[in-house]
Parts: C-alpha cells; sequence; structure tokens
C-alpha cells in the first residue's frame, strides 16, 4: 500500500493509459473556505443528526442504534455493507424492483432536517465546487449525467432535485452522521459502472492521523482532510476509511447518481422489466443484446487523457 498525501489542492487520478479516472479534488483555493463552508458544514450535520437519531422522537420513529443491532442479530443479518453509522439518503433514485425513478421514502421529520440541510449555503457551495470538479475532469461524463438529469424531469417534472440544475448533475445524496464514521471495504455496486461518486469529508479531526480513504483495489491510502471532495467510480474500486480517535467527530456527504435512473433513461423511460416483457423479434432481441455489450466501451470513452501526458 502506498500511502498518498492531499495537500488540497485538485489533482486527478491517472491509470496506466493516461486516463482520468478520478479526482482528489482537494478545496477551493478559497482561503475562507474552512471558516465559510467546512466548518459550518459540519456543525449542521452534527446538529441535524442530534435531531434525527438522539431527540426524544428518535426511538419512535428510528429506533435506537443498540435496538437496529439487537433486530439485526436477531434476524441473523449481518451489519450493514458499508458501516454502521447513521446516515440518510435524499433526491430520487431507482433500483430495487422499482419500476421507475421515485423520491427516495423519508419521515416527515427526516425530509425536513434533510431538505433544512440541502437549502444551507454551505452544502450548496459543496454541491457547486463538485459540479465544477466533474465539469473539468471529465466533461463528457458531466454532459451524460445532466442529459439524463434533464430527460428524467422533462419525463416526470414532480421528481425534485437536491439542488437547482446549474449546481448539481446528481440525483441522490447521502449524508452520514457519524459521528465518527468509518465505513468497511465496499464497492457500490448500484451506481454507473464508469460512473463518479463524490465523497466530501466533514468534521473535526487529524487527517494525518485517521480518516484516510483507502482505495484497495489500487493500493493507495489517501489522506483525505475535513472540507475536501474527491471523486471515484465507487462501483469499480473497492473503498473504506480509517478510523479517527475517540475525541474526534467526523462526518460525510456524498452525491451520486443509480445506474437505474440511466437504464430507465436508455430504455426509453421503462424499465427492464417491462423492456423484457415486451414482445420482440429475435433481430431485436439480438441487438438489444449488442448495444448492451458496448455500453462499457462507450461509457469508457467519456475519461479524458491527462493533459500532462498528451503526445
Amino acid at each position: 500500500m502506498r500511502v498518498v498525501d492531499n495537500d488540497g489542492k485538485p489533482g486527478p487520478l491517472v491509470d496506466a493509459e493516461g486516463y482520468i479516472f478520478g479526482v482528489l479534488g482537494g478545496q477551493p483555493r478559497d482561503d475562507d473556505w474552512v471558516r465559510d463552508v467546512a466548518i459550518p458544514a459540519a456543525q449542521l450535520m452534527e446538529e441535524a443528526g442530534q435531531q434525527l437519531f438522539d431527540r426524544v422522537f428518535h426511538g419512535v420513529y428510528y429506533g435506537t442504534r443498540k435496538q437496529e443491532q439487537r433486530s439485526r442479530e436477531k434476524a441473523g443479518l449481518p451489519p450493514p455493507r458499508r458501516g454502521t453509522d447513521r446516515t440518510a439518503t435524499t433526491g430520487y433514485s431507482m433500483g430495487g424492483g422499482q419500476q421507475f425513478p421515485t423520491t427516495c421514502f423519508n419521515t416527515v421529520i427526516k425530509t425536513v432536517v434533510l431538505a433544512g440541510l440541502l437549502a444551507q449555503k454551505p452544502f450548496r457551495r459543496i454541491a457547486g465546487f463538485t459540479n465544477t470538479l466533474l465539469k473539468c475532469y471529465a466533461p463528457d461524463l458531466h454532459t451524460f449525467y445532466s442529459q439524463t438529469m434533464d430527460h428524467i424531469h422533462d419525463w416526470n417534472p414532480n421528481l425534485r432535485r437536491n439542488f437547482s440544475a446549474t449546481v448539481s448533475v446528481f440525483a441522490t445524496a447521502t449524508f452520514n452522521f457519524g459521528p465518527q464514521t468509518v465505513t468497511f471495504p465496499h464497492l457500490n455496486f448500484a451506481n454507473l459502472a464508469w460512473g463518479w461518486c463524490a465523497i466530501t469529508a466533514l468534521g473535526d479531526f487529524d487527517p494525518n492521523k485517521g480518516g484516510h480513504l483507502i482505495l484497495w483495489d489500487l493500493k493507495l491510502i489517501i489522506c483525505f482532510p475535513p472540507g475536501s471532495t474527491i471523486l471515484i467510480p465507487s462501483a469499480l474500486i473497492r473503498h473504506s476509511n480509517t478510523s479517527i480517535g475517540s475525541h474526534e467527530k467526523r462526518f460525510s456527504f456524498t452525491q451520486y447518481t443509480p445506474a437505474g435512473i440511466f437504464r430507465f433513461v436508455d430504455n426509453g423511460f421503462r424499465s427492464e422489466e417491462e423492456v423484457n416483457s415486451t414482445e420482440m423479434s429475435a433481430e431485436e432481441r439480438a441487438a438489444r443484446v449488442e448495444a448492451r455489450k458496448t455500453r462499457w466501451a462507450e461509457g469508457l470513452k467519456m475519461y479524458q487523457k491527462c493533459p500532462t501526458l498528451l503526445p
């Protein structure tokens, strides 16, 4: 394993052929980013986590973490695949048998709290910075995401974006309220295979001692300071992060678009089940199979050559 320092300046992750497959986004060149964005965002997440999981209504709507753990153990279920921290997801998604994209289900209280977070300036600035990184380092991929979002909202204008179209091209966001966020090695296999997932670390911890992002398949351990963002193809590369000190706090804000949404648009606004149940000739079915075989190669064409490595 190799440790990679992250000094807060944006830089690409480049493969052996010179293609950019991810970004160590760092932070914008803004001297006030930590004061105006990173610290307030962490404070907002800490307060929201307390409202969602530590208040009187906590047991009524969500159950305590100990109750959840006992329930999983009683049912013979393993720990959550990504980790045991407290999370909440907002936006819209498609998967798990859904026939079309739908708004992520949340209770009324959770919906209000999450909407309040998204409306806050620190998270709008994080989303805007993330959007800029994607557009800069993978413009074709950014266009693909943007056009897919536009198609979905033309199909159903009632689906609510987390942020305006000019701020973010991602459909879904997950808040991990920690308060000491640590994830297990995992793949986000529900995401687009060649798509990117944007992870923003927040909190109060020493990034030289903990909170590192581990990309297991690449044998990289990346320093991940609070207030910085990293974009990776999370469906392809196993990743996790290291623990932090017992007195420290770490949260994360993740943005992505599930693969099911792209498939739905590609299928002419139909689910895989609906398409497969449609009567097709042998030629049509064979053409569909061939088209699926080329999708991966077409997706990789959206990656850019690193300018410094161009001939």
